[in-house]
């Protein structure tokens, strides 16, 4: 499969990277870190990477803006997105080709060339094993490839904490820290807050629930987001604010938007992607996305979550 994958980006001269909306650091540092990548291999390629911008990762790169003409004849690549409706910027069907990079469930094998591995932890590692194998071709680390997928590794492991943190993750992470990129500086950028997110994550740790001692609880309405003054994208931030609390198995935020409520589901045992499937969602069995759209059904995902808890 990567073999396919690297011989179709020697074949095509304009290459369109995409990811999916609301972006993550892994979302955004497999597709910039992939592009960056092919740029140094081939820097006669047009390589663009497409998508909503995302200001609290913008330190790792801006986004291109290109017209529907540019799609003709390219090759499309979407990385870090379990199924077409969340990938940002809805033309990755424009181009000649379509390739899907992704570690999440193939829920939907999307793409002339799909490449689907569950074992990694992160798209951005498995864009560290097509660079490794495609060295007898050229490629090669940088130390701007190298910051960006090493902040996807980061980003989607919690730090090296999570149970998706494999030898093999570590062994690919520390081809990137060879090329010297500056740590300190990432994690300052990747950490950073301004004034109203501290505010609200204060609030965060003061109104959270905790129902039977294991399932942590917080509800984040249009009026707080309004109060404080952030978006709800912005809210993701904080979604592991309280995630110490000792028992705690799971937890979830509930983000109200304009004509729905984001649901962001976490857990440190319980399967959790199963829960976020049948509320229009999906993810990992440990963190998970879904969607609500009243908060009588907020209700029912947490009487799952206890049951899974309890479980």
């Amino acid at each position: 499969m990567i073999k396919n994958i690297l011989d179709a980006i020697e074949r095509f001269e304009t290459i369109v990277i995409h990811r999916h909306e609301r972006p993550d650091p892994d979302a955004i540092g497999s597709q910039l870190g992939l592009a960056q990548v092919i740029r140094e291999q081939y820097p006669s390629k047009n390589v663009y990477a497409v998508g909503e911008a995302e200001p609290s990762l913008a330190f790792l790169g801006e986004m291109d803006v290109i017209s529907d003409e540019q799609y003709t004849g390219a090759l499309v690549i979407v990385c870090d997105t379990a199924n077409t409706e969340r990938i940002s910027d809805q033309r990755y069907d424009q181009g000649a080709a379509l390739i899907k990079i992704d570690h999440h469930p193939n829920d939907e094998p999307y793409g002339d060339i799909v490449w689907v591995e569950t074992t990694y932890s992160s798209t951005s590692e498995m864009i560290v094993e097509l660079i490794v194998q495609g060295q007898k071709l050229g490629y090669a680390l940088s130390s701007e490839s190298a910051l960006l997928l090493y902040a996807g590794i980061v980003g989607d492991t919690g730090r090296f904490r999570y149970s998706n943190t494999s030898a093999d993750t570590l062994k690919r992470t520390s081809l990137l820290v060879e090329q010297r990129f500056d740590q300190n500086a990432f994690y300052s950028e990747l950490h950073k807050k301004d004034l109203k997110m501290t505010r609200l994550q204060g609030y965060v740790l003061q109104h959270f629930e905790i129902k039977e001692g294991h399932l942590g609880i917080m509800r984040l309405t249009k009026d707080i987001l309004k109060q404080f003054d952030v978006t709800s994208n912005e809210s993701s931030q904080l979604v592991n604010t309280f995630s110490d609390v000792e028992g705690l198995k799971a937890w979830v935020f509930f983000v109200e938007e304009e004509d729905k409520i984001r649901v962001r589901l976490r857990s440190k045992g319980p399967v959790i992607n199963t829960i976020a499937t049948q509320h229009g969602g999906g993810g990992h069995p440990m963190a998970s996305g879904a969607t609500a759209y009243s908060w009588e059904e907020t209700e029912e995902i947490i009487e799952k979550l206890l049951k899974a808890c309890r479980a």
